[in-house]
């Protein structure tokens, strides 16, 4: 509900009336709207650290392919949610501006995507499988934010197609 309608748009009486959830409940595990959104934060960044570590530690499968690996992995999750893009990229473009809690919370997911990313980047790098000079960890930021621009196009397309043109780009443009 949160990446369909936003932040703004979701009301706790409409998430209760949607899930059947009785109010007492809601208030005994979260303080408030906030505290419920940043918990579904960490439960997404969760899910997404959990996919991500899958793929890193394939060394079976060359590291640059790992990194195409995950993100087909993601897509397909796009695909599953009709095309609405990744939460933590909705909330930080609707939130990043109005509260920092929201900020530095959905920075730190990205960091840390970037962190595992990272790995794969830095083993391509010690294989010889990507440019020399190019930073392992700047590869990993760029990748991030050239996902999350690649995720709004395809909310907005509703389809897969700039996600597959930026991964494809990206890896080429590296090795």
């Amino acid at each position: 509900m949160l990446l369909r309608e936003g932040y703004s748009n979701l009301g706790i009486q409409r998430l209760l009336d949607e899930t059947g959830i009785p109010k007492g409940s809601f208030y005994h595990h979260f303080h408030d709207k906030a505290d419920f959104a940043l918990a579904v934060i960490d439960a997404y960044v969760a899910d997404v650290h959990m996919v991500l570590d899958q793929c890193v530690f394939m060394t079976a499968m060359p590291p640059l392919e790992r990194v195409r690996h995950f993100f087909a992995l993601v897509e397909e999750s796009y695909k599953a949610d009709g095309y609405l893009g990744c939460l933590m990229g909705a909330l930080g473009q609707e939130l990043s501006g109005v509260s920092e809690v929201f900020r530095e919370k959905i920075e730190g997911c990205f960091s840390s995507v970037a962190d595992r990313l990272e790995v794969c980047f830095e083993e391509a790098r010690g294989r010889g499988e990507i440019r020399d000079g190019l930073s392992a960890r700047q590869l990993a930021e760029l990748m991030v934010d050239c996902w999350e621009g690649a995720a709004l196009r395809s909310r907005l397309r509703k389809n897969p197609e700039s996600l597959d043109a930026m991964v494809n780009f990206f890896i080429r443009s590296v090795s």
